[in-house]
């Protein structure tokens, strides 16, 4: 009996240490285990929501959506400059009109090369400028005014209005930018520009020329610019 006794002790007591163990250790997980949750529910799963942000679609904005629109206007006025600017290809009809007559001369050249590059204000602009302050060649022609017919990239037409020198029977003598220069009868007309200094002459014809000195025929006005121009 004492022999079944020591038996019966020696299992008995391994088998409580397992048992309590066992205990011990499901205790632990269950700590363990319940703390994972608690940090995942207070902090999330950063893997996880991480693959979810990836995976959804950028929204487009109503920003983006504005730049698309502004930068397409931008490309369209663009285009629109360009073509409506003057270029070494750009066709340059000219239009010369006889007030008298009623007749138009019309030919055709190359753009002259100080307008190129310009657009329809800036071309109106120049030929303002030509009108208001026509080359004397211009007005010895009989020139009046212009005007801009039509405009594009391909093709310009300037008209041109002159009332072209007419024969004269007598002549003005008058000053234009300190020279002299002849007038046909109308005062209007330049005849002849002399290139004769006004102050070069004696001080009582400088006066006469000044308010305009009447030459009553060809002869005379011929006589005159033999006499003093140099």
């Amino acid at each position: 009996m004492k022999i079944i006794k020591g038996i019966g002790l020696f299992l008995i007591y391994p088998l409580f240490l397992l048992g309590i163990g066992f205990y011990t250790g499901v205790k632990a997980s269950h700590y363990f285990y319940t703390e994972q949750e608690a940090e995942e529910t207070e902090y999330g799963a950063p893997e996880n929501v991480m693959e979810q942000q990836l995976s959804d679609p950028i929204p487009v904005t109503d920003d983006f959506q504005d730049y698309d629109v502004v930068s397409e206007e931008i490309d369209l006025q663009e285009v629109a400059v360009t073509s409506g600017t003057l270029c070494v290809d750009t066709k340059y009809v000219l239009e010369e009109a006889d007030i008298l007559n009623h007749t138009v001369t019309e030919t055709s050249r190359r753009i002259p090369d100080k307008y190129i590059g310009m657009d329809r204000e800036q071309f109106l602009q120049a030929m303002e400028t030509y009108e208001n302050a026509p080359p004397l060649s211009e007005l010895e022609r009989g020139f009046v005014d212009l005007e801009v017919i039509s405009f594009s990239r391909e093709r310009v037409v300037v008209r041109k209005n002159y009332k072209f020198v007419q024969p004269s029977s007598s002549f003005y003598l008058a000053v234009y930018d300190n020279e002299v220069v002849v007038y046909l009868e109308d005062k209007e007309t330049i005849y002849i520009e002399t290139h004769i200094q006004l102050d070069s002459l004696p001080e009582e014809l400088q006066q006469q020329i000044i308010e305009m000195m009447w030459i009553e025929d060809e002869e005379k006005l011929y006589s005159f610019l033999e006499n003093y121009s140099s």
